[in-house]
């Protein structure tokens, strides 16, 4: 069977997946204890000592209800025939930025590097090192749902991939913005890769499936839960470069994205929303504590999540006006200049508080610009200020 990275191998010689796969039905996705016995002893190690019931921190415990449910190269090539493959490090496939979790400290007793994953649809997991991850609140408002496709959408169109949830709200969001500009994107799901939840977003998840790629490290067939939520988070957030965070209550599990994000040393950006809005709550928490930035469109998300120089934004400005370029003597004159009731040189020289004779030149090239107007024996700003013309005033000196 092909691992789905260019990797073709006999499921039943491929020992270290075969373990892998077998620790994972025996135990919790996002356990930072079998993680790390993993990593210290060895898969092989770790399942034969869960098979046997040995002293493994405790871990053999909660694994004693699952002995004997799953022989492993079964349940592998049962994957296979539902389209999924078992990603495990090592693999062609294998994202390396998966490995930082590692190092990770946990978070609500979830932690730890994957076993593996599972993968559906023909997008490989080692095509998506430039990603950007877009969450948010199931319970989303119309404004929150728009900024999130506006934003995944000029994302995608940078050519980086768009990762998200699949649920409702901001996560569907995400997935249709990409996918509005025909970019990538890449759903992490809660249950099993071959299931679809929640069941509202079928055409959505089968799309992703058939077009793009499912990921889960939850064991096929397996239920969504709110400890596989928390679980799956943490691969949001070390999947991509950084998380943007559109609209989250107080208590919103896109705080725990954020969480993650933060602790991997990920870009965590914010987007904010109306002050009095719940909704936004926890994204304001966020940028008001400092462990987010602000963005408000894709060309800032792109410019934080690209290297240093490559991805510049114009800074904001107003747009300009014809006066803003007078020199400052000029915007001097102009401003004594009355708007109806013509004045002479002396009265307006009086009010700008410049000389009579300065205040005289500065009057006709004012004049010539079209700024004021000229009646009898006095001067009175012109109806309109000038256009910006297609060059630049001259260089007056009065």
């Amino acid at each position: 069977m092909s691992t789905g990275g260019g990797r073709s191998v006999d499921p039943c010689l491929d020992e270290d997946r075969l373990h892998r796969l077998g620790i994972a039905h025996l135990t919790e996705p996002g356990d930072p204890r079998v993680a790390g016995l993993v990593d210290d002893l060895g898969a092989a190690v770790v399942h034969e000592g869960l098979l046997r019931g040995l002293d493994l921190q405790g871990v053999e415990l909660d694994a004693a209800a699952r002995v004997g449910a799953t022989e492993p190269a079964r349940a592998l090539e049962r994957a296979h025939r539902a389209g999924l493959r078992f990603v495990v490090p090592g693999d062609t496939e294998w994202p390396a930025q998966l490995d930082d979790l590692g190092s990770a400290a946990p978070v609500s007793r979830h932690g730890g590097r994957p076993l593996g994953v599972w993968v559906r649809g023909p997008l490989g997991l080692h095509e998506i090192a430039r990603s950007v991850a877009v969450v948010g609140a199931r319970a989303a408002t119309t404004y929150g749902t728009d900024v999130a496709a506006r934003l995944a959408a000029g994302v995608a169109e940078s050519g980086r991939t768009v990762v998200s949830g699949a649920a409702f709200g901001i996560d569907q969001a995400a997935h249709r913005g990409a996918l509005a500009a025909d970019g990538r994107t890449v759903a992490v799901l809660a249950c099993g890769a071959d299931r679809v939840y929640p069941q509202a977003h079928a055409r959505l998840i089968e799309h992703l499936a058939d077009e793009h790629c499912l990921v889960s490290e939850t064991v096929p067939g397996g239920a969504p839960t709110r400890m596989r939520f928390l679980s799956r988070n943490r691969l949001i957030a070390a999947l991509t470069q950084g998380t943007v965070v559109v609209e989250a209550a107080l208590r919103s599990g896109a705080l725990n994205t954020a969480n993650w994000a933060g602790r991997l040393h990920r870009h965590l950006m914010g987007v904010p929303g109306p002050v009095t809005s719940a909704h936004s709550a926890g994204v304001h928490q966020l940028l008001r504590e400092g462990g987010a930035l602000v963005v408000t469109h894709a060309d800032e998300v792109l410019e934080v999540v690209a290297p240093a120089g490559e991805q510049l934004t114009v800074r904001a400005r107003g747009e300009d006006r014809a006066r803003d370029r007078l020199t400052h003597r000029q915007q001097q004159v102009l401003e004594a200049v009355p708007l109806r009731r013509a004045a002479d040189d002396f009265s307006i020289a009086g009010t700008a508080g410049v000389a009579p004779l300065e205040v005289r030149g500065t009057l006709l090239k004012l004049e010539e610009a079209g700024f004021v107007r000229r009646e009898g024996t006095g001067w009175r700003l012109a109806d309109h200020d000038p256009q910006l013309p297609g060059q630049p005033f001259l260089d007056w000196t009065g």
